[in-house]
């Protein structure tokens, strides 16, 4: 097993047992690919959305939010293209029964060449030490070259069947690279099918007469078709954003990676409408903008990293995704696309309403172009239980595993331990906590040693612990312990507050 695989794998069972990710229906075995969020883990990922939400809209003079319902009227996704073309070409192993998106078993055989490449450039810097030119290493290197033909070849087949819907002709590919099944080994392959992600439902008291909905497979189609009541009942004028964060559903053939790919998750997406022919210039300003976001959390800037797309939607002309360095290595975390006019467009067609904006400023109505900043909330909080998951070799020999989460983002800002269990400690430390707890999210605790109760607040990423012993009665001090330095200092009941506040500032 990997270093990487292992890490995973222990900071999967690390979010089971202090509360942050149960399985969904456990005690049933589970459903697969569905995730709760325990006590711990909700308000992580409620820190996480507030923090959003402030950046984007409390922050922004002409971003508003909204709460779209997750039920839509049918035509919308008629008119989105979801309908006909929200498919992944999927294809079945007949020895493992193990079904797979072809696209994906496509590019993970690219990502092994890259790989290759990167093993190759490692020890020629090894080799070459200071005196390494990696750029002319890359564009000299015979072997590199013909890797990097290989990979836009490999590229060009898949993405030209993919856009003309050969499925043929993708699992010809499969075929031509010798991809095996990860499971069983064989290349023991079916045909290769189209499979729509939307779940479907019927709405409606008679069967027969049930009108066929879908579940909203992304939150944007809500922001677009609200857009008019938005722009009239708010006065927005152009430049101006509508965000919101909201669950969206998608019935993907292969779920897996814990939280990173769901059947149902969370996304919180800003479209961001503008005057056509100014897009590019607010597809930049976004894209520098969504990056800052990520970095003013703490986490340096080598685990994040810009991917252009290679082959762009056909309503978009430009998209970057912003990709997180995840055990399973760099993967999407947010995209930013620029939209043109594609959705309002499309909506104004099917709707048969007027979808245009009056410029004022140019005396001309245009239907607005949009940019969208979509990032997934599940994702992100994976990618922060990533960066925060430490374990520690002490300097006595016992290690401790301390989640090293961004302070404005812990669960518990403060714990609040009472030294032992009598003597009125209890009483004087539940005072403590009933004066902090109108402004952070505190915990009490009296069970078991003092040292095993740190243990269980640095493996839920609490910043502080407060300890009140008996000289607390005698002159209102306590000991206050900091998370990552497990540095104590003895400090008055009046500092604390002050303390924390200023631990829990982050960049704007």
């Amino acid at each position: 097993m990997s270093n990487n695989e292992d890490k995973f794998k222990k900071i999967i069972a690390h979010a089971k047992e202090y509360g942050f990710v149960f399985q969904s229906s456990e005690i049933y075995d589970g459903l697969a690919a569905a995730y709760d969020y325990g006590q711990y883990g909700v308000e992580l990922k409620n820190n996480i959305k507030e923090y959003w939400w402030k950046s984007m809209v409390q922050y922004h003079e002409n971003i508003v939010g909204l709460d779209a319902a997750i039920f839509m009227h049918p035509t919308t996704w008629k008119a989105s293209g979801h309908v006909d073309a929200f498919n992944d070409p999927m294809i079945d192993n007949k020895d493992s029964k193990k079904r797979y998106r072809a696209d994906v078993l496509v590019e993970d055989h690219i990502e092994k060449i890259q790989l290759k490449i990167q093993k190759d450039v490692e020890k020629a810097r090894k080799r070459f030490g200071d005196d390494f030119d990696e750029v002319q290493f890359l564009t000299t290197n015979q072997r590199i070259i013909d890797r990097q033909n290989e990979i836009e070849d490999i590229k060009k087949r898949l993405y030209t069947a993919m856009e003309e819907n050969r499925l043929d002709d993708i699992r010809e590919l499969i075929e031509d690279l010798g991809i095996v099944c990860p499971v069983s080994g064989s290349r023991n392959w079916t045909d290769v099918r189209q499979f729509n992600l939307m779940f479907s439902t019927e709405m409606g008291s008679l069967s027969e007469g049930a009108n066929k909905i879908y579940l909203r497979p992304e939150t944007a189609q809500g922001i677009f078709v609200n857009y008019l009541n938005i722009q009239k009942t708010g006065r927005m004028k152009i430049p101006f954003g509508i965000a919101q964060i909201g669950k969206a559903f998608r019935n993907e053939i292969v779920a897996r990676q814990f939280i990173f790919r769901m059947r149902e998750f969370e996304q919180m997406e800003m479209q961001f409408f503008v005057r056509p022919g100014q897009e590019i210039k607010w597809f930049e300003y976004w894209k520098e903008q969504r990056m800052n976001w990520h970095l003013n959390m703490g986490i340096p800037e080598t685990e994040y990293r810009f991917h252009e797309h290679d082959k762009l939607a056909h309503y978009a002309n430009a998209a970057f995704d912003i990709e997180f360095n995840f055990p399973m290595g760099f993967k999407e975390l947010e995209g930013i696309h620029s939209r043109t006019d594609f959705d309002l467009g499309a909506h104004q067609k099917f709707s048969g309403k007027k979808i245009q904006y009056f410029d004022p400023e140019i005396n001309e109505s245009y239907v607005p172009y949009v940019v969208e900043t979509s990032i997934g909330l599940d994702r992100t909080f994976l990618a922060v239980l990533t960066f925060a998951f430490n374990e520690e070799k002490l300097e006595d020999g016992s290690e401790r595993v301390v989640m090293r989460i961004p302070p404005f983002l812990a669960p518990i800002k403060a714990a609040i331990l009472p030294l032992v269990k009598k003597d009125g400690l209890p009483e004087k430390a539940m005072e403590i906590f009933d004066t902090l707890k109108d402004d952070y999210m505190c915990f009490y605790e009296e069970k078991d040693s003092i040292g095993k109760r740190y243990r269980r607040q640095d493996a839920i990423g609490t910043p502080y612990c407060i300890t009140v012993d008996h000289q607390t009665l005698e002159d209102n001090t306590v000991t206050i312990r900091e998370r990552d330095s497990m540095q104590q200092d003895r400090i008055g009941i009046e500092q604390i507050h002050e303390i924390i506040k200023n631990r829990l500032k982050h960049k704007s």
